[in-house]
């Protein structure tokens, strides 16, 4: 059986960024949604921030209605944030954690200090007919623990990976590159094993994408602010065209 192509989920928050600085109405993070279909993305990512600091309510309702691609709908595992992914149904929640004075998302989510809690967020997700996925770093502890609470899918954090990546010069070859992508791939395997989908972000550009798409069973990527720059100078079709080249070339390195 041929092994399945790496997804690309593109994350569009910057979009609303933008249009957020000036408090006006473009761009449109809808548009933003339908040239990265046209681009080839497999999904489209947003993140409602409990302070609607980019992504706003009504940009949600509008690409549930709107969006022909998966909708994953990143968020805190707040009350108020479930009930909105229980109305709007997206395909996929990702729990994320979340602090009002972060610049973006840093580190994974800690289940194992909230499993009670994030148990009740999956069942409700579920019920809804939502597949829940988990935003965690590559720790076993935090693997077992999303099992544990019933989660589909685990992102694993590539935040560490991007950051060595670029402190060692963009050497894929270095020992600390070479030792971050080992532990994502021994994440991988330990979220296979127990029966849950393995996804990876954070991070991710043009530059460093390529051994993380390799890694075996590797099934989306979640990429976002790095497709978005590139398309201040090319468009975001094109953008996130590139992204998808970069994939495929990938896994046929990895299968040759």
């Amino acid at each position: 059986m041929s092994k399945a192509m790496v997804e690309l989920g593109v994350n569009i928050d910057h979009v609303a960024t933008i249009r957020q600085a000036r408090r006006t109405y473009e761009p449109d993070p809808v548009w933003a949604a339908v040239e990265a279909h046209l681009g080839g993305a497999d999904g489209i990512t947003v993140h409602l921030r409990e302070d609607r600091r980019h992504i706003q309510d009504a940009d949600v309702e509008k690409l549930r209605d709107l969006t022909q691609i998966k909708l994953n709908l990143e968020m805190a595992a707040t009350d108020e944030m479930v009930g909105i992914a229980c109305r709007l149904k997206p395909e996929m929640a990702m729990l994320v954690p979340e602090g009002r004075h972060e610049v973006t998302t840093e580190g994974g989510l800690d289940v194992v200090a909230q499993e009670a809690m994030l148990k009740d967020a999956v069942a409700r997700l579920a019920d809804a007919g939502i597949v829940s996925s988990v935003f965690i770093d590559a720790d076993p502890a935090q693997i077992e623990a999303a099992a544990r609470i019933g989660a589909r899918v685990c992102e694993i954090h590539t935040g560490p990976y991007a950051h060595a990546f670029h402190a060692k010069g963009r050497d894929a070859e270095s020992p600390a590159v070479l030792a971050e992508v080992a532990r994502i791939a021994a994440a991988g395997e330990a979220i296979r094993a127990l029966g849950m989908r393995f996804n990876a972000g954070h991070a991710l550009n043009y530059f460093n994408v390529q051994p993380v798409a390799q890694l075996p069973g590797i099934r989306e990527l979640h990429i976002g602010h790095a497709i978005v720059s590139r398309a201040v100078f090319v468009g975001l079709r094109a953008a996130v065209a590139e992204m998808k080249r970069l994939l495929r070339e990938a896994q046929a390195s990895a299968a040759r």
